[in-house]
């Protein structure tokens, strides 16, 4: 994250994609469970927060991205609010505002 934060536009596809798994990983060891699933594709994806757990179909409560806007996010270049109103996150599901745990 820190090599992504230091210069974005110069970022390799390595680096972007390292940032982004390390981060989800550190995501759902954070905050474990199955009631919101984040998604950065193509990278990945990974299901966090304790509450329902969701089994067939797609989820109810779902936050999906690109990975610069997530690291954005993660790094304080972008707020939640920012992202959700110009259409660069989608977060579907009464649990989808993840905001308070980036």
């Amino acid at each position: 994250l820190a090599a992504w934060d230091a210069d974005p536009a110069a970022a390799s596809r390595e680096v972007v994609a390292t940032a982004v798994r390390h981060t989800l990983a550190e995501l759902a060891e954070k905050y474990p469970g199955h009631a919101v699933e984040v998604r950065i594709p193509p990278i990945g994806a990974v299901q966090c927060l304790e509450g329902i757990r969701h089994r067939r179909g797609t989820p109810p409560n779902v936050v999906e991205t690109d990975a610069a806007t997530w690291l954005s996010l993660l790094t304080r270049r972008l707020t939640w609010a920012e992202a959700v109103d110009s259409g660069a996150v989608s977060a579907s599901g009464d649990r989808a505002d993840i905001s308070d745990l980036l």
